[in-house]
């Protein structure tokens, strides 16, 4: 299984941004594939921990840092899952990454329980 993650640049505080990321390979169009799976969306910057920021299976979840002003979204028809992202300010600045899980019993914002990751795309907010 192969995530590319995209949609990562340079905004401005204020300004909106919207990532994507498709599942690519075998496994990800089998019919215990990609539709079947919890996708979320993690951050990280240098010397930090990842950070969860939201997540979809049948629901949706969000860490509270970013509630209200990110929201997640899939299409599995393109097994393709989306983060918008509104009201941008400088701490969001980090590698995004997305993630897939194929226990949807596990937890949603544990980095350790998703079992696929893509190689993350740059979000750069500027003040």
């Amino acid at each position: 299984v192969q995530l590319q993650a995209s949609g990562g640049g340079l905004v401005r505080a204020g300004d909106s941004l919207s990532l994507s990321c498709t599942a690519s390979g075998p496994s990800a169009s089998s019919s215990r594939g990609f539709s079947t799976w919890r996708m979320g969306w993690f951050r990280q910057n240098p010397g930090q921990e990842r950070e969860f920021l939201a997540a979809i299976a049948w629901e949706t979840y969000y860490a509270d840092s970013v509630k209200g002003r990110f929201t997640i979204s899939r299409d599995n028809a393109k097994n393709m899952v989306s983060l918008q992202m509104n009201d941008l300010k400088p701490e969001d600045t980090a590698i995004y990454y997305c993630a897939a899980a194929r226990d949807l019993q596990s937890s949603a914002a544990n980095v350790g329980d998703y079992d696929f990751w893509g190689q993350g795309t740059q979000v750069t907010v500027s003040s």
